[in-house]
């Protein structure tokens, strides 16, 4: 059975995600793995030095692991670290650039494996963009091509700050079957493991289908 999945709107390691502390608990995990790649072109170090402080605070020690780059995902080394990880994090930063660094590699098959037998997945931002499919595309708000953990399913993150135009662009454009999350910053959109969703932390969720207002009922049970 899959593990816990939180897709997080941003603002990440900081004050009101009260969600780490219940999905902590819930991996039994010692250690915390953090990927920096989203940010990777944004002081990447600076991120894990953040998740370090913030998961010291609630007991454990938290890890960077420089999957930066095209070869670093292809990393047998880092494979096996993450594929080890009982709560591994995606930070925040580039979609775009996560993507093409996870995309067909060794790293994001041992991710996917982790997850599936139980480990706990947490992406922020970018992190939460990425692993569905398709994907919102922050250069325009249309979509575009995610890594397809969840199908069907799109992230607007920071949704609390997303301009107006934007979000009705997003909306407009919206297939008829695809359900839309836009999840405010500090906040998570957390999936159990018996299929299950529910919102946590500082802001709200917003849930769309094909555009229109809905609620969590509409997410996917089966992954």
């Amino acid at each position: 059975m899959a593990g816990h999945l939180a897709l997080i709107g941003g603002g990440e390691f900081g004050e009101g995600c009260s969600f780490d502390a219940a999905l902590l608990e819930a991996s039994g995990a010692e250690e915390v793995l953090v990927l920096p790649t989203g940010a990777a072109y944004e002081h990447p170090h600076r991120s894990v030095e953040q998740a370090a402080g913030w998961f010291d605070r609630l007991g454990v020690r938290a890890r960077g692991l420089d999957v930066l780059a095209r070869p670093d995902a292809l990393s047998p080394e880092h494979a096996e670290a993450v594929a080890g990880s009982r709560f591994t994090y995606l930070v925040g930063g580039s979609p775009m650039h996560l993507r093409s660094v996870l995309k067909d590699s060794l790293v994001w098959d041992a991710l996917v494996a982790a997850w599936q037998r139980g480990g706990t997945l947490a992406g922020s931002s970018a992190g939460a963009q990425v692993l569905c499919d398709p994907m919102v595309d922050p250069r325009g708000g249309a979509f575009t091509l995610g890594l397809g953990l969840l199908t069907g399913v799109a992230v607007i993150p920071a949704h609390d700050t997303w301009s107006e135009d934007a979000a009705h662009r997003t909306l407009k454009m919206s297939p008829p079957e695809l359900v839309l999350a836009g999840v405010d910053s500090r906040t998570a959109l957390i999936r159990e493991p018996d299929g299950t969703w529910r919102a946590e932390g500082a802001g709200q969720v917003a849930v769309f289908l094909g555009g229109r207002p809905a609620d969590l009922s509409v997410l996917p049970v089966e992954v």
